[in-house]
């Protein structure tokens, strides 16, 4: 079968278990394809952080060399993300700060959970400010910085700044992370910045 129309009938995110049942060929044969796949630059494999199975995003635009936020987050984190669509971005990589607001904005549980190794990684804390701000996330973002002091080891100290302009007014009212989403396990930090935050202690025993 021609590299071209293997591309074709496995576009999207696959395993070897998928591409077997999609062309109707043995184990071997499916990792042949995968390889043929790979070495014209259509694949990026992610590994699932829980079983360990390996995912094939398999895409034209992988050629290309752009680079989505998921990217990014995998990268940094020990939890991995596999994303249904994929909108990559070209002629610029995005920063560490974009990527975090990214990921908050998506009110997913896993991809915010595994964006929070990314507070490692805050070199600029003007440009979250501001994208935060663009974004009306401020205490958001803080409330999710404390919570990764306490869970992610090397988390960078966030600049008193920060913290000054960010922190709520006494008659704020709460807000969600992740709508309808609340733990009581960081009453604390919420009650700080006015927010309910979505997780528990055993979600971060990943990133110890």
């Amino acid at each position: 079968m021609k590299t071209e129309l293997l591309l074709k009938r496995l576009e999207g995110v696959q395993t070897i278990d998928s591409i077997i049942k999609l062309l109707k060929v043995d184990r071997q044969k499916a990792t042949y394809y995968v390889y043929r796949l790979r070495k014209a630059g259509y694949i990026k494999t992610l590994r699932s952080s829980t079983t360990g199975q390996r995912f094939y995003r398999i895409s034209f635009q992988n050629k290309l060399k752009g680079i989505s936020y998921y990217d990014i987050i995998n990268k940094h984190s020990p939890i991995q993300i596999v994303a249904p669509m994929v909108y990559k971005i070209y002629g610029r990589k995005p920063s560490n700060e974009e990527t975090l607001i990214f990921a908050i904005k998506t009110q997913s549980v896993r991809t915010i959970l595994a964006a929070m190794a990314l507070y490692r990684k805050i070199d600029n804390w003007m440009e979250l400010y501001h994208l935060a701000k663009e974004n009306h996330i401020e205490r958001q973002v803080g409330a999710l910085y404390d919570v990764a002091r306490l869970n992610v080891t090397k988390v960078r100290r966030m600049p008193k700044r920060f913290s000054k302009i960010s922190l709520p007014k006494d008659n704020y009212p709460f807000e969600y992370i992740i709508p309808g989403l609340r733990s009581e396990e960081y009453r604390e930090i919420g009650n700080k910045w006015k927010i309910y935050i979505p997780f528990n202690k055993t979600d971060f025993e990943v990133f110890k």
